[in-house]
């Protein structure tokens, strides 16, 4: 069987020394882990258009900037589906403050039920429990000063 490639985004959120990850609410952590947003990149759409979006989608906040783009990596998602994922990842900031905890939801464009989050910050050292090899480039962040 052939799998095929997908063009995707992940996106580290960081501010003092914190990473911006998320949970599922109607999964567990077994099932699904602790990530960082990420997605699709849609037609048309440059990756850094995609980051922003995905920033937005999953954490209900419209408050972010990208600083860099950090690289890409590749990921074959076998168990769990037939896709090799090229992931272009970014390193963002928040500009303004948030808060510790938040919940929020991601509607899907309404083709499926929305999908429930909650957001929250981790110490970078910590960032190691990342899922489906998220955490792939989190050593160039230790190269950035602003960090």
């Amino acid at each position: 069987m052939t799998k095929s490639t997908k063009q995707k985004v992940v996106v580290y959120v960081v501010k003092n020394e914190r990473l911006l990850v998320f949970r599922h609410l109607d999964f567990s952590y077994e099932e699904v882990g602790i990530q960082v947003p990420a997605g699709s990149i849609r037609d048309g759409e440059t990756e850094r258009e995609a980051a922003l979006r995905e920033l937005k989608e999953e954490t209900g906040r419209d408050n972010f900037e990208i600083i860099s783009a950090l690289g890409k990596a590749t990921y074959d998602m076998t168990p769990y589906c037939s896709e090799i994922q090229e992931r272009h990842f970014f390193l963002a900031k928040p500009n303004t403050d948030l808060p510790e905890r938040w919940q929020s939801q991601e509607e899907h464009d309404g083709e499926q039920a929305p999908t429930k989050f909650e957001c929250f910050w981790i110490p970078l050292a910590q960032a190691h429990v990342l899922q489906a090899g998220q955490g792939a480039l989190l050593w160039k962040l230790s190269e950035i000063d602003s960090v």
